[in-house]
């Protein structure tokens, strides 16, 4: 009797658990329709809108993907694309490396911060692409430099989101880690860093769009090459379509990386989910 009466009270809970893994489940799928929706109807009314402009100025999507097509045969694109990728990936992954420890220090440290902390913010706020002549001096006009250039752009967003995060930690958690006797290296492992995790998955979202735009530039200014390459090469040659398979490459790529971190935000901290709501 005693195991029917348990049974029926989990029912309730269980049947609730069911309805809101059901619901979930649903507004992802209404999210990922209306965003399908949209690209669609953008599309179209892009490709009827640039079939009346000059295709000097502007092109439309059909043309743009028979001039990509052309250029993944021709090897162009392929080629580009992974020239492209080596620096990106290789000054992000240093982006994060380097920007999560730095900020966590500076949000720690009272004496960091002090010493610091007006240094990052300064460079942030800097326009560092004006020292891309001053990189090509340092650094040449290969892999280097443009390393170099994606990291200085990239890492600035990560060291402050995480300082930012650090800061915003609730006293009151770690309170109950110096009452439970908790050394300052489990303080930081077990409260500041999961509590942080948000702001530093923030950090690298505008890290990706950073070292994107870092990247460009640098095959833009040094040796011309990769997406940027193909993208001066076609404005050179007045080929807007062929302009603009890049720049959508580069646009979806953003996309991607963003989605990938969004994704790795939930599989290392599935409980902030929770508690920004099924909305969030």
């Amino acid at each position: 009797m005693s195991n029917n009466a348990s049974l029926t009270a989990d029912n309730p809970s269980k049947m609730q658990a069911i309805m809101e893994a059901v619901e979930l489940r649903l507004n992802s799928l209404n999210r990922s329709l209306i965003s399908t929706v949209s690209v669609v109807v953008f599309l179209l009314l892009w490709e009827v809108a640039g079939r009346g402009i000059n295709p000097i100025f502007a092109s439309y999507p059909s043309a743009i993907l028979v001039a990509g097509i052309e250029m993944v045969r021709e090897g162009l694109l392929v080629h580009a694309f992974f020239q492209s990728m080596q620096p990106l990936v290789l000054g992000f992954l240093m982006s994060a490396v380097f920007g999560v420890p730095i900020g966590l220090l500076l949000g720690r440290s009272p004496v960091a911060e002090a010493a610091f902390g007006i240094y990052v913010t300064a460079g942030y706020a800097t326009p560092l692409v004006a020292l891309v002549p001053l990189y090509v001096l340092w650094f040449g006009l290969g892999f280097a430099v443009k390393v170099a250039i994606v990291f200085t752009l990239g890492v600035f967003p990560v060291i402050i989101n995480t300082w930012q995060g650090v800061k915003n930690v609730p006293r009151t958690l770690i309170e109950v880690g110096i009452a439970f006797v908790c050394t300052r290296r489990m303080i930081m492992r077990e409260i500041v860093v999961p509590a942080t995790l948000p702001y530093i998955m923030t950090g690298l979202r505008l890290c990706v769009g950073r070292c994107i735009i870092g990247m460009v530039v640098a095959e833009f200014f040094t040796s011309i090459s990769g997406l940027g390459g193909v993208i001066l090469q076609a404005g050179d040659s007045f080929d807007t379509a062929q302009l603009f398979v890049p720049v959508i490459i580069l646009m979806a790529l953003g996309v991607v990386l963003t989605w990938f971190v969004g994704w790795l935000e939930h599989k290392v901290a599935p409980w902030q989910q929770e508690i920004a709501g099924a909305e969030g």
